[in-house]
């Protein structure tokens, strides 16, 4: 079983599942002492033109509830921000941008994602530590900066079909295009694309990034702390 760094191993808590999860903003602190990309970053504050619809902070998504309440952004790791950045950037050029649905997920919401379905193809199984826990996954779009609309890429978010798998290409050449051009793009900044959901990319190397359980409120305190030292150095 993996361990987390003495360092904080005392302040992690070991879940139900046998799955080490940093439950305060304090420890989190105490990782990124020893590393600041594991810093969690107000992905909208670090690229302002990125634009957000985040699906489970309202009704529109596939369980039909709130699952993020008090919140207007979101976050990633510093590391997966300064990745995303530029994907952000290079598509601007070509008069494209990103839309994030989501990015860091806390680990409770997880199981209430679990819960009702206890299936693998349309939930994260909490008995393992995804990348959205981790904060080094985000699911996302592009669209035309000139209008706001999504470029068509088959299916809308939270699509469980096979008609949402990557390598699924019985669909029109423009959207197979628009699709490539968001692969080619976060590939192209180190992500790596889920097999079974054209909008999912991760970061390799999950397990160096502990799983979280921290709320949007408490991030959204630290990242005040952190752009107001920014802004002073």
């Amino acid at each position: 079983m993996w361990v987390p760094p003495v360092v904080f191993a005392q302040d992690t808590l070991l879940n139900k599942y046998g799955l080490w999860v940093i439950g305060d903003k304090a420890t989190l602190q105490k990782t990124v002492k020893h590393d600041a990309g594991k810093a969690m970053i107000d992905i909208k504050k670090a690229i302002p033109k990125l634009q957000l619809d985040l699906r489970y902070a309202g009704t529109n998504n596939f369980m039909g509830q709130v699952l993020y309440p008090f919140t207007s952004s979101t976050y990633l790791r510093k590391i997966a921000v300064d990745k995303l950045s530029k994907a952000q950037a290079e598509l601007e050029k070509k008069g494209y941008g990103l839309k994030v649905f989501d990015a860091y997920r806390p680990y409770s919401v997880t199981e209430k994602l679990w819960e009702p379905v206890q299936d693998a193809r349309s939930a994260d199984d909490p008995k393992k530590g995804s990348g959205h826990k981790r904060g080094i996954a985000v699911d996302l779009t592009i669209i035309d900066l000139t209008d706001k609309e999504e470029l068509d890429m088959g299916t809308g978010f939270d699509n469980f079909s096979d008609t949402a798998h990557i390598d699924f290409i019985n669909l029109p050449n423009a959207v197979l295009q628009n699709r490539k051009l968001l692969k080619v793009v976060m590939e192209k900044y180190g992500f790596v694309a889920l097999d079974t959901e054209w909008w999912h990319y991760y970061l390799p190397n999950a397990k160096y990034f502990e799983l979280l359980d921290i709320d949007f409120k408490q991030l959204k305190k630290l990242n005040k702390k952190y752009y107001v030292k920014r802004n002073i150095d």
